[in-house]
């Protein structure tokens, strides 16, 4: 069973991003702290109470008149009913209650889902109490007067969506199924591969629901272990398609991506790689995912000498930052391949969740700077004291430095391949954080 999800919906310029940065900031991975290769992230995992549940921030969507503002406000409204556990429907108690705000609070009612109203902005909260009573007229129960800028009122917020949530599953947080998600731009065969896998191997399966509206998940086990299939064949093609919808349609990838242990990355061999590719694949590696390049419909490409070593070329060259990444040739419509996939999800998800020693990590790294020297700049050399593992999924290690400044990118990602050469973590991003500490070397 999925981690219960919490959706903050409302009109612009209420404060949602300023809510979600709050509830979320000081718990969200650390994979905030990387240079990012697509957009900003729209969820993140936080916990209250013992609970951890995730956040969807539908913020971003802002209207090019006045006249469109309901109709998008729909839109947003119908995507986080579908997707949420709880909907937090933030307001702004200085603006009072808008058209919009009743718009959306209709739906609400209707979706007969748990909602938690929150008045914003309300900086005095004794002063402003007044104004709440207003709020009392959409419906939906009692209003929370907070303000997200300054942390007020948001304990109580929190307490509220606890209550609502559904009850909790034993499987909820310990789960020893593997969580393979099967992304991509439409029409590259995630369904067909799914149903080839199902219809091949099948042991046990069972259809549960899934997060969103488009993403279903099928518990799977085979001789290799068991898992989840995680499907997001939802997504598809409009002839026109807004970018209010464009944005939803990555959102429920990012959460499908959000959930899984194992992302395979499926591109049309007939296509190649194209920049939707590559703004999914982004996604999948900035959350720090295993990740495996699955090439489908190889069957239809036509070959010739060397053909399979120059499309792995192609791919790493227009994908380089997941040159990491393992690349499969199959074809879903014949089942070519498909069943060496579940021996490579396995290691992927193994290397994902590999913790190093700090004896080891360390000799390594001496080993990596007798090698090739540390820059210098000014005369001043970087040294780096010590390295350890502080976190998996993905391998995270701290590595500590006489001076950040010093620590190039090129040096960093020097070690990074020397850290991949010795213990190799196939399939896996690598996350390193830079601290500073003063060598005692250095010392007066």
């Amino acid at each position: 069973m999925a981690k219960p999800t919490v959706a903050i919906i409302g009109k612009p310029n209420v404060g949602k991003s300023t809510f979600f940065n709050y509830i979320v900031g000081s718990r969200i991975s650390i994979v905030e702290d990387t240079p990012g290769v697509t957009r900003d992230r729209v969820y993140a995992e936080t916990n209250w109470r013992g609970r951890n549940f995730t956040v969807i921030d539908t913020a971003g969507i802002e209207p090019e008149s006045d006249d469109i503002i309901i109709s998008q406000m729909r839109e947003q409204a119908k995507i986080a009913i579908d997707i949420a556990d709880v909907i937090l429907f933030l307001t702004d108690i200085k603006q009072g209650v808008t058209a919009a705000d009743e718009e959306i609070a209709l739906m609400l009612k209707k979706s007969k889902k748990p909602v938690v109203l929150v008045c914003n902005k309300a900086d005095n909260i004794s002063k402003d109490k007044n104004e709440i009573f207003e709020f009392y007229n959409l419906g939906l129960g009692e209003p929370y007067p907070v303000s997200a800028a300054n942390a007020l009122g948001i304990g109580d917020v929190l307490d509220a969506i606890y209550e609502n949530f559904p009850e909790k599953d034993p499987t909820e947080d310990e789960d020893n199924r593997i969580k393979v998600a099967v992304i991509g731009k439409p029409n590259v065969g995630k369904s067909s591969l799914i149903n080839k896998i199902l219809g091949q191997n099948r042991t046990i399966v069972s259809s549960i629901a899934g997060t969103t509206r488009d993403a279903i998940d099928t518990e799977y086990e085979n001789e290799h272990g068991k898992y989840v299939l995680i499907d997001t064949a939802g997504i598809r093609r409009k002839s026109k398609v807004t970018e209010s919808i464009e944005k939803f349609s990555i959102m429920r990838t990012l959460l499908a991506i959000e959930r899984a242990d194992v992302c395979l990355m499926m591109i049309d061999a007939t296509e190649g790689v194209t920049d939707q590719d590559a703004k999914i694949a982004g996604e999948a590696h900035e959350a720090g995912k295993g990740i495996i390049i699955v090439v489908n419909k190889w069957d239809e490409y036509e070959k010739e000498t060397g053909t399979l070593e120059n499309y792995k070329k192609d791919i790493y060259n227009k994908l380089s930052y997941l040159s990491y990444a393992p690349i499969i040739f199959i074809s879903a419509k014949t089942g070519q391949r498909v069943d060496k996939l579940f021996t490579m999800i396995n290691n992927v998800s193994e290397q994902n969740s590999k913790r190093i020693s700090t004896a080891m990590l360390n000799q390594v790294i001496n080993e990596a700077i007798a090698i090739v020297q540390p820059p210098t700049d000014k005369g001043k050399r970087l040294k780096i004291l010590y390295g350890t593992q502080a976190s998996t999924k993905p391998p995270t290690f701290v590595i500590f430095v006489n001076s950040k400044e010093l620590f190039h990118f090129s040096y960093e990602r020097y070690l990074v391949n020397q850290i991949r050469k010795e213990f190799g973590l196939e399939g896996t991003p690598i996350r390193i954080i830079v601290r500073e500490k003063m060598d005692k070397d250095d010392k007066n």
